[in-house]
């Protein structure tokens, strides 16, 4: 069996118990980041052997994986945090394993974008979730162009390094309706701000944005 098993996007009590035992009993664990995962394996008492997988070693290793697979292993395919396949190279074995008809389930848990689209007060009905918006800051403004004609709540996650610069194209399409900024959620300093997009950024540009970032519009 192929188990693709979501884990604690911060804090490590947010994992269920079928993943616990799922991780305890499988033969190997797929890691984005073994040196990560471990740390959740330790404080869990898991000595299941792990094995690396991630965006440079995708191809060699997800046929190492397969094999495996076919001879019979059960195999946990985790990510750094919440539920692998979501902006992350698990979505590269899971559909090599979809094309070699192979058994797999998912072990449902935290993602990072219903946790703030929760906290965030907004009509989750309907939702776009956009993944990262583009680096480069003409692109960013042209999809954020695009998506704000879909007319439902958009969900972005952003790095700390481009939080202030996304929030300024975000402000320039989008106006300065209220908006919703979610950082470090579940971990000690979990913060969400609901403000305009002005307010936010004078709000994190008093020190240094540290941290991942939701952003929900």
């Amino acid at each position: 069996m192929f188990y693709i098993v979501a884990t604690p996007v911060g804090n490590l009590k947010d994992i269920t118990l079928r993943a616990i035992e799922v991780l305890k009993s499988v033969d190997l664990i797929a890691c984005e980041d073994t040196r990560h995962t471990k740390i959740l394996l330790r404080h869990y008492g898991i000595n299941t052997p792990t094995t690396s997988f991630y965006q440079h070693n995708r191809f060699s290793k997800g046929d190492y994986i397969i094999g495996l697979l076919k001879e019979g292993k059960d195999i946990a395919l985790v990510s750094d945090a919440g539920t692998p396949g979501i902006l992350d190279p698990g979505y590269n074995l899971i559909n090599l394993a979809i094309k070699n008809n192979l058994e797999m389930t998912c072990v449902p848990g935290a993602a990072a974008f219903v946790n703030a689209l929760a906290l965030s007060g907004k009509p989750a009905h309907e939702f776009f979730f956009a993944g990262f918006l583009p680096k480069r800051q003409q692109a960013r403004k042209n999809q954020l162009e695009k998506l704000k004609n879909l007319g439902c709540t958009l969900v972005f996650y952003e790095s700390c390094h481009r939080i202030l610069a996304t929030l300024e194209d975000i402000n320039s399409s989008f106006g300065s309706r209220d908006i919703v900024v979610a950082r470090e959620l579940t971990k000690k300093f979990e913060e969400v701000i609901r403000a305009n997009p002005e307010s936010i950024i004078k709000k994190l540009s008093l020190n240094k944005p540290r941290g991942e970032f939701v952003i929900v519009v």
